[in-house]
């Protein structure tokens, strides 16, 4: 299963915005953007909020159980 970070990063780069469309629309600075993409350097909390929110993304909690690596 993808880490936020990964779902993050892909939905990014195939939302068909540029970088520069989604930081005007988002306030994130487009370097913090490309930073991020690159896997450079990780978004703070509140950017994490932003971008999800302009992607459409919510996280849902897993089922409960056994987690993959548990089993």
């Amino acid at each position: 299963m993808p880490s936020v970070t990964q779902s993050l990063r892909s939905a990014l780069e195939h939302c068909g915005q540029t970088r520069y469309a989604v930081s005007k629309a988002t306030g994130i600075p487009e370097s913090t953007l490309s930073r991020f993409v690159a896997g450079g350097k990780p978004l703070r909390g509140e950017n994490i909020d932003k971008l999800s929110n302009y992607l459409g993304l919510v996280l849902t909690p897993r089922r409960a159980g056994k987690t993959r690596k548990e089993q």
